[in-house]
């Protein structure tokens, strides 16, 4: 059965770094576009970062871009996503996801197409 774990979150000060890991079972993630996205409370979901299957394009979320990397380490299965220079308004709960389509991944960074998600990790910058 497929499925998406995500870990890494934490508590973290404004300025620190937290790495994000999305580990799949189940399935092979290298044939499988990968996001990221996060949703804050009261806030409605946003795409964060996005890292396309057979391309590999990525891409970033203006707020994140320049701070934060997804990347993909395909002997573990897993995707991360390294954040740096956190802010209090990165805080939220992200969830990576999962489509066997390259065109699900594009600057607009939505949701569509993504048929497996994760339960989601927190992440919580304050001082």
């Amino acid at each position: 059965q497929a499925q998406l774990d995500e870990s890494g979150g934490g508590l973290v000060q404004p300025g620190g770094s937290l790495r994000l890991s999305c580990a799949a079972s189940g399935f092979t993630l290298d044939y499988y576009t990968i996001g990221w996205f996060r949703q804050a409370p009261g806030e409605e979901r946003e795409g964060v970062s996005c890292v396309a299957t057979y391309n590999s394009n990525t891409y970033y979320a203006d707020s994140v871009k320049g701070r934060f990397t997804i990347s993909r380490d395909n002997a573990k299965n897993t995707v991360y996503l390294q954040m740096n220079s956190l802010k209090p308004e990165d805080t939220a709960v992200y969830y990576c996801a999962t489509s066997p389509l390259s065109a699900v991944c594009h600057q607009r960074l939505t949701a569509v197409g993504y048929e497996y998600w994760g339960q989601g990790t927190q992440v919580t910058v304050s001082s």
